[in-house]
């Protein structure tokens, strides 16, 4: 099997680098390594969703799906210190280097831990969920993450996802609308689209 940035044990030789960026007006300094996505700098999909990401004014916890080394959990839980933030991720360096950055960067109020997509998410009643999903991964895959999705979120609670147009964007758009009814596109940025759906009912 290929060694991808959402297999659970990357077989490449660990090399750690750090680096600083700013994110929401912060500046975090991050620890990546060899296979975890984007391990060079935020790569720019998940910079648009975090600088578009308004949080919902309906209470209960936020999970970031996928959430790498913890550019957007990270970022989201700095903003706002009232709220949990889950951080998921199947692949188990991004779940460790996500423990370490959040250390380093003095975010306290997280809960990070490997799930493949909602396996291990026991919590529901979510407020809002973020995703930059693994376009990789195959349609099917994100599909039945959005259906997955809709059962984790409260009444009210939305889901917002970064995808490229080229790499489906108007289908991902189509399938949520079916599943949650009340969809939008926030933003358009070079390409890449910011779709929020929120479960209505």
């Amino acid at each position: 099997m290929a060694d991808h940035y959402y297999s659970k044990k990357p077989q490449t030789a660990s090399k750690p680098k750090s680096w600083s960026a700013t994110l929401r007006d912060e500046m975090f300094q991050f620890e990546t390594d060899t296979g975890v996505f984007s391990k060079s700098e935020v790569d720019f999909g998940s910079r648009v969703l975090i600088d578009a990401f308004v949080m919902p004014v309906t209470e209960g916890p936020v999970l970031d799906v996928g959430c790498g080394y913890g550019p957007i959990g990270l970022s989201i839980a700095k903003s706002d210190a009232n709220r949990t933030i889950h951080m998921v991720d199947i692949n188990e360096r991004a779940v460790q280097l996500s423990r370490k950055n959040a250390e380093v960067n003095g975010v306290q109020n997280v809960r990070i831990y490997e799930s493949d997509g909602f396996t291990e998410v026991t919590e529901t009643d979510f407020a809002a969920i973020l995703t930059n999903p693994p376009i990789r991964a195959g349609k099917q895959t994100i599909f039945r993450f959005y259906i997955d999705a809709y059962t984790k979120l409260c009444v009210g609670g939305e889901l917002w996802v970064v995808i490229q147009k080229k790499q489906g964007a108007p289908s991902t758009f189509d399938r949520l609308e079916e599943t949650f009814g009340q969809v939008e596109v926030v933003d358009k940025v070079r390409g890449y689209w910011i779709i929020k759906a929120k479960k209505v009912k």
